[in-house]
């Protein structure tokens, strides 16, 4: 009686050799064991968990910035949320969406009004740029206000197949974070020779 058993799931060895099934489809008689059914079921789509998505650095000195005048500070902009999503994107890369919120506070030389933040968003390789976007974002602060918020949500950062495991989010205030340039000089007209 157990050979017959064995014999009916497939297990003994002269039945095995016999119905072998696609590698890639498995023994129906175990499947049924496995998900329920004699096939196996098609592979569930990628999780979306999956996909690496690193947290958002700040750049260097820019968390917060100040508008001056008169020497008498005027706002101080500040980034407060930050958050960042990622989605499986075309050929095995990734699709970033940024999203920044911040303040606008005002200082003593300040009057209420609508003010503008600059932000930059930057999705890099160790000094390789993928892609960067600033932009200026508005805050309105109102007659008997001391301060007022700004969004900056940013999509469709693309970053290739191959760095889609090794790239980073950063995000400033300010300038774009690009090295500044030496100026050119323009090369010394030849002097006479004393003579």
């Amino acid at each position: 009686m157990p050979s017959l058993v064995l014999a009916f799931l497939g297990l003994a060895a002269p039945a095995r050799a016999q119905s072998a099934a696609p590698q890639d489809e498995g023994n129906p008689f175990l499947n049924i064991f496995k998900y329920g059914g004699t096939t196996k079921p098609p592979e569930a789509p990628p999780n979306p968990d999956d996909v690496y998505c690193p947290i958002i650095d700040i750049t260097e000195g820019g968390s917060s910035l100040q508008t001056l005048a008169g020497g008498i500070v005027r706002t101080q902009i500040r980034l407060g949320q930050l958050s960042r999503s990622c989605r499986s994107g075309p050929n095995g890369g990734t699709v970033v969406t940024v999203g920044v919120q911040g303040m606008v506070l005002l200082g003593p030389g300040g009057a209420p009004g609508r003010f503008n933040a600059p932000v930059t968003i930057t999705v890099k390789n160790g000094t390789q740029v993928i892609d960067r976007r600033s932009r200026q974002a508005a805050a309105t602060i109102p007659a008997g206000q001391a301060s007022g918020t700004f969004t900056v949500v940013e999509d469709g950062f693309s970053v290739p197949a191959g760095l889609a495991r090794d790239f980073e989010i950063e995000v400033g205030l300010g300038g774009s974070g690009k090295p500044a340039r030496a100026p050119r000089r323009k090369p010394a007209a030849a002097q006479p020779a004393d003579g």
